[in-house]
């Protein structure tokens, strides 16, 4: 391996290296034995294997042991579709579909809305577990268009000075294409994300320490009692703001139609066709021409390059692709007995 890299993949006596064909299979195969049609299994387990080939562990097919122990999963569904709309924005209840399926339509409906208007505003409600924001944007990204996405959703993140979760853990990305490829910018407001403490649940690996409480508010290591409590926001109160703002713009997607709970999912895509906005369309030149610019910058002794957002994980997303990921043989075997029951 690349000791220069950041390899998030190290061999781990207690995981399995699987293929890209393989991870796939796992995945689909778990899904349709919760009730996922095989297109539904198909569109989940792809974003799933991608988060793992950009080397986030916990956003892999783990995730699949949370769709299936979430009480709405086992919910009554309805097809995904648009309520309420105008020629540039559209409200979509999810029908109580997982954000896998529901959030990636709603990207489908601001791509179709931007490349027609030249500006898309697209909520999306009713739905819960929409995985890496940056997944959303690449598509929309590799269609020409900038955009923006924010997903609030249930209660994780401990306020400053509370000692239980009023925020969702509330990511916000942005997508910029340039002449070199696609620019994404993708954070949580949580010091952890939820499903890395889902993952430690399940793994029994000791979180951080400082970062997360139990159901009483006490600080905690072990992810089982984080479960049941919450986390802080990263960057103290940064960090805690902004969860704020990202949870109103939920409430803008419509979070608080289907249960009138002002604490909950709501996902959100704005979206903008640069040629609308600049003549001749320069935009993806001179995203290209910024991002060479901030990689010219001087650099301090021993560092070998200025990364930009987005680069390690398509760098490890190429190599991921030869050399397999790493699944966790706890994981695996909970997917290999996963059932409807």
């Amino acid at each position: 391996m690349n000791k220069g890299s950041n390899y998030l993949d190290p061999e781990r006596p207690d995981a399995v290296r699987l293929s890209v064909i393989e991870a796939q299979a796992l995945g689909e195969s778990a899904l349709a034995r919760i009730g996922f049609s095989d297109g539904e299994a198909r569109i989940v387990t792809d974003q799933l294997i991608d988060n793992s080939l950009c080397g986030y562990r916990f956003a892999g097919l783990p995730r699949i042991l949370a769709i299936a122990r979430e009480t709405k999963t086992r919910d009554v569904r309805s097809p995904v579709r648009i309520e309420h709309e105008t020629p540039v924005c559209a409200l979509v209840d999810g029908g109580n579909n997982v954000g896998y399926i529901a959030v990636y339509r709603g990207a489908e409906i601001a791509i179709e809305k931007a490349r027609q208007s030249g500006v898309a505003v697209v909520g999306v409600y009713n739905s819960y577990f929409s995985g890496r924001n940056a997944y959303y944007l690449e598509r929309i990204v590799e269609a020409g268009l900038v955009g923006m996405h924010s997903a609030s959703g249930a209660p994780h993140i401990v306020p400053p000075g509370a000692t239980r979760p009023a925020l969702g853990t509330n990511p916000i990305a942005f997508g910029f294409p340039s002449l070199d490829g696609p620019v994404i910018f993708d954070i949580g407001t949580a010091s952890l994300m939820w499903g890395e403490v889902l993952l430690a649940a399940e793994t029994g690996e000791p979180l951080p320490p400082g970062l997360a409480v139990d159901s009483e508010g006490n600080p905690t290591t072990d992810g089982r009692a984080a479960a049941s409590g919450g986390v802080s926001a990263f960057g103290a109160h940064k960090g805690y703001g902004l969860a704020i703002a990202i949870q109103a713009l939920g409430l803008l997607a419509g979070a608080a139609l289907p249960r009138g709970r002002v604490q909950d999912y709501g996902f959100l895509f704005f979206v903008v066709d640069p040629a609308a906005m600049l003549p001749g369309d320069p935009f993806a030149a001179q995203m290209a021409g910024l991002v060479k610019a901030i990689q010219a910058t001087p650099r301090q002794p021993g560092v070998a390059e200025i990364r930009i957002p987005s680069q390690r994980a398509f760098r490890e997303r190429e190599r991921r692709r030869v050399e397999g990921i790493l699944i966790d043989s706890a994981v695996i075997n909970a997917l290999e007995t996963l059932s409807s029951s």
